[in-house]
């Protein structure tokens, strides 16, 4: 299909090409692509990107080439064109053409890396994500679902189980994804490593005068978890319980991390409604934004941490601070799961939330605990992050075999 509006571009041949990446305001997309970068920087690497402008601001910068992809709803014509074309032909490939038309044709690449590691847990970007894979596998190169996480039920749906048997590697980063891809007859394509995050070196951040290292509570909330809670608000509430708890009962202090600061899913604007009330207060901190290895180093500096970003929990487990996640995924509940044999005490399901202090007998759990906890993570975690960083010698197996 012809093509409207015209760009020069480095073609992406004898380049690594990365997909599906929302942007580096999520820090968790970030920490993904930075890692894979590091592991992975003998090969030449392209970031194709929802966001160009992020990443060129946090870490991802002079890591891999940058390319932002084609935006059909910001192209008027071209989307009037697309999806007349898409409607008399049945052909719904048509938007992913014009999405990654920089990175197809003449300009394919051997090996294509899709680094969105939950797109199959949305349905609208699961969609998105067998549209792709059938587009770039029709150009004959390779295809990798990176370091994902895939709810169970989902690979009950033919459409996903045929999806997954088209890539040439999955990685998925905790066994109870394993075990489901295993159940779904899908083990052939397959290999578990940890998300590459875990390998994600932190780099020096500035902490403020107030922040007593080893004295500190790491909190992170999401504002994705509204959408899971049986009764409105009682994730927030919960919180705000625990911070007067924290407060009232211990020396500790208070960080109120934000991991992810997308428009409309922005971690700042719950936490400031948290801050209301200690403005001030010297023992409650409200971080603004850095990049992912930054924010690494921050939580790294925490007593405990509890989070509900999965990539701000990584960054806990992987500098051995105890840790709660306040999860709604399978991603939660499978890491936890790896790293201490069961997600219980670990994982504290917003599902589950209807008391106002449920959180804070989850948090005297983990106290109570804390050493324990922190002696298995020194104890397991560099053979672990040493495992995720292995995942990059199966893309040196591909990429040799690709590129020659």
């Amino acid at each position: 299909m012809a093509e409207t509006g015209r760009r020069k571009e480095k073609s992406p041949v004898n380049r690594l090409v990365m997909y599906l990446h929302g942007g580096s305001g999520n820090h968790g997309c970030e920490a993904i692509v930075n890692s894979t970068c590091h592991m992975l920087n003998e090969i030449p690497m392209l970031l194709v990107t929802n966001s160009e402008k992020e990443d060129r601001h946090y870490s991802l910068n002079g890591l891999c080439e940058i390319l932002q992809e084609r935006k059909i709803d910001e192209n008027f014509p071209a989307h009037v064109l697309y999806y007349v074309w898409r409607a008399l032909f049945h052909d719904p490939e048509s938007f992913m053409r014009y999405r990654f038309r920089d990175v197809l044709g003449k300009n394919a690449a051997p090996l294509y890396l899709s680094v969105g590691g939950d797109m199959y847990c949305y349905e609208i970007s699961r969609k998105e994500a067998i549209l792709a894979n059938r587009t770039f596998r029709k150009t004959g190169a390779g295809t990798v679902l990176w370091g994902c996480s895939i709810e169970p039920e989902l690979l009950k749906l033919p459409e996903v189980v045929e999806d997954m048997k088209r890539y040439t590697l999955i990685t998925p980063r905790e066994s109870i994804t394993l075990q489901a891809l295993a159940d779904a007859g899908i083990t052939e394509n397959v290999r578990f490593y940890p998300d590459p995050a875990f390998s994600l070196k932190p780099e020096k951040a500035p902490l403020p005068e107030a922040f007593r290292k080893g004295k500190t509570i790491g909190l992170n909330i999401s504002p994705l978890i509204a959408h899971y809670e049986k009764e409105p608000d009682i994730a927030v509430r919960n919180y705000r319980s625990l911070i007067g708890h924290i407060l009232e009962t211990s020396d500790n202090s208070v960080a109120l991390i934000p991991h992810v600061i997308w428009k409309n899913n922005d971690d700042r604007e719950t936490l400031a409604g948290l801050y209301r009330g200690y403005e001030e207060n010297e023992r409650v901190m409200l971080f603004d934004d850095m990049s992912c290895a930054q924010l690494k180093d921050v939580i790294s500096n925490c007593r405990a941490f509890i989070g509900a970003r999965t990539h701000a929990t990584i960054a806990a487990y992987s500098c051995f601070v105890p840790t709660l996640v306040v999860g709604y995924s399978v991603k939660a509940r499978g890491i936890a799961r790896d790293l201490f044999g069961s997600e219980e005490n670990y994982v504290l399901p917003v599902q589950t939330l209807q008391e106002p202090d449920a959180l804070i007998e989850a948090y005297e759990w983990l106290m109570k605990e804390e050493e324990p906890i922190r002696a298995r993570l020194e104890a397991i975690m560099p053979k672990y992050c040493g495992l995720a960083a292995q995942a990059g010698d199966e893309i040196r197996k591909l990429w040799k075999q690709a590129a020659t």
